[in-house]
């Protein structure tokens, strides 16, 4: 579990509805998180899976971590996976290759919501 920047942070991007198992289904959904890229975004509901990427809490107003999305993918690339192609690492899917040993955003001096 991650610890977001505040309790309804937390709650939205942890939220789970009883009447719709996708997020981009359920009309009380408004935020997604991807922990793969450490990414926030405010779901489009028009049908799809859209979301608009934030940089700031839209209830706290606490700064958001950057997008890590070029780094997954370069992480990937620098092992030899295509993710297109091969199967990708579980590791790789929920966040932990971010605190593990291939980076470590703290040394980098970079803010990563934690786990709990």
């Amino acid at each position: 579990m991650i610890d977001h920047c505040c309790a309804e942070m937390t709650r939205q991007a942890d939220w789970r509805c009883q009447d719709h198992a996708d997020v981009f289904a359920c009309p009380d959904a408004l935020v997604r998180f991807d922990a793969r890229f450490c990414e926030y975004g405010l779901i489009v509901h028009d049908g799809g899976s859209a979301s608009r990427e934030i940089g700031f809490c839209p209830w706290c107003g606490a700064r958001l971590p950057e997008s890590r999305r070029d780094r997954w993918f370069d992480a990937l690339e620098a092992r030899g996976i295509d993710p297109w192609e091969d199967e990708v690492p579980p590791e790789f899917e929920d966040g932990r290759w971010l605190r593990g040993g291939l980076t470590d955003p703290a040394s980098a001096g970079e803010d990563l919501p934690r786990s709990r």
